[in-house]
Parts: structure tokens; C-alpha cells; sequence
């Protein structure tokens, strides 16, 4: 299962406004794991870069100007996502920009049930918690420090952990059938093996939720399984 973990970077809210892409970043992960094949492209966006866009993301109009305009990098983009899950973080921000360039280039566009929203799971998962990808990364004990200002790629890199850890975390001593592609699309080799976490997650019960769940136990009177196996 392919699956293309994206994120995009732009000069405002709008693209009927007149707000164009910057930056696109992207990971590929098959079967839950990262293959190391990336697509990463800064874009000229044709138009002044408001003040406010450059405080976001350090890009500035001289960087952006001689860089290609989405009308040269388009299919390119398209062809490396292809028919694979794009995994976005509030997805119809990003679908509704790269579906406009899409459409103005005359490509066929990204169906939304092609998308999955990392902020919809998360929102699903954590009702009523904060669930910006900052709010995740910290809860999931994901480093973000290098994050210091918005990045495509770096965002996409961050969100691939994220992604893995909302559908249950990746299992570093399974073997997996994948490994690096090509940019030909080769098939993964069957005798690649994740390596194993350089260091453990950090526990993620706080000493309030820890306190809160003996205090529940407590109630439950002696007969209560939890107190019966921790005596066993």
C-alpha cells in the first residue's frame, strides 16, 4: 500500500484571492513505512509575497524568482503522487490549492477521497484537545525542534511520524517488504528491515492521568482485576 504523506506551503488562504502554492513537500511510505523517496519543490508564484506569508515561512520574493512556476512542475507533481493515499494535515487547505494549479494547468484533479486528514483523526481521537501538528508532535513525543519556521518537506517529515503514531505507532522489529524506490517506480526489495527506534518513546501518562487512574481503581473495591493481577 502506497501511501504519499504532503504538505504545502502558500502565499496566503485563498487561490480564488489570487493566493498561489510556494512549496510543496512530500513522503512516500509503503505499507505504513518510509520508503526515503521524496518530492520536494519551491515555486515561483507569480505574484508579490505578502509580509505576513514570509514571517510563516522564510521565503522570500528574490529566492522564489528564479525558481519554476507550478505550470513546469505540475505533472511532475502529479505523476509522483499518482493514485496513492495522499495523508494531509486539514486536507481540504492543501486540496483546494492543488486542485485550483491542477485545474489551471488543465491536469485531472485530486479527488478528496483520495485524502486522508491527519487533523481529522486527531480530532476524532482527541475530542476537544488541541490537535495542531506542534500539539501533536508534543504529544506523541515526536522532535520537532528544527521547526522554526513553516517548511514543506520538514513539515511532510513530521507529519509522517505523526501519522504513524495516530494509526498505532510503527512495529521496528517487523519485516516489512519495503525499501527505498527509484524514481522509476522499481519494485521494493523483500529483504529490507526497518531499524529499531534509536531511543524509546517517552511515556505518554501524565502524572495527573496516572494519579486519576489509580484513583479509579481505588473505587473499583478489592475485587477489581487490576488490583488482582498487580497482586498476582
Amino acid at each position: 500500500m502506497r501511501e504519499i504523506v504532503l504538505d504545502t506551503e502558500t502565499t496566503g488562504f485563498d487561490p480564488d484571492g489570487g493566493d498561489r502554492i510556494v512549496e510543496i513537500g512530500c513522503v512516500e511510505l509503503v505499507n505504513h513505512m518510509p520508503t526515503g523517496r521524496t518530492y520536494h519543490q519551491y515555486i515561483n508564484p507569480e505574484r508579490d509575497m505578502p509580509q505576513s506569508a514570509f514571517e510563516v515561512h522564510g521565503l522570500s520574493e528574490e529566492f522564489l524568482s528564479d525558481k519554476p512556476v507550478f505550470a513546469k512542475v505540475g505533472q511532475a507533481f502529479r505523476d509522483f503522487a499518482g493514485d496513492a493515499k495522499l495523508v494531509i494535515h486539514n486536507a481540504a487547505f492543501d486540496m483546494k490549492f492543488l486542485n485550483a494549479e491542477l485545474k489551471w494547468m488543465g491536469l485531472p484533479l485530486l479527488p478528496m477521497d483520495q485524502a486522508i486528514d491527519t487533523l481529522d483523526m486527531a480530532r476524532r481521537r482527541f475530542p476537544g484537545a488541541q490537535n495542531s501538528l506542534d500539539a501533536l508532535c508534543r504529544r506523541f513525543g515526536v522532535d520537532n525542534s528544527m521547526r522554526e519556521k513553516h517548511g514543506a518537506l520538514l513539515d511532510a517529515e513530521i507529519l509522517a511520524e505523526v501519522y504513524l503514531e495516530l494509526i498505532g505507532g510503527r512495529q521496528p522489529d517487523l519485516t516489512l517488504a519495503v525499501s527505498s524506490r527509484s524514481d522509476t517506480g522499481a519494485a521494493p526489495s523483500a529483504d529490507w528491515t526497518p531499524p529499531a527506534r534509536p531511543a524509546p518513546l517517552p511515556d505518554r501518562l501524565s502524572p495527573d492521568e496516572q494519579a486519576a487512574h489509580e484513583a479509579f481503581v481505588e473505587g473499583l473495591g478489592d475485587g477489581a482485576l487490576w488490583k488482582k493481577l498487580s497482586a498476582s
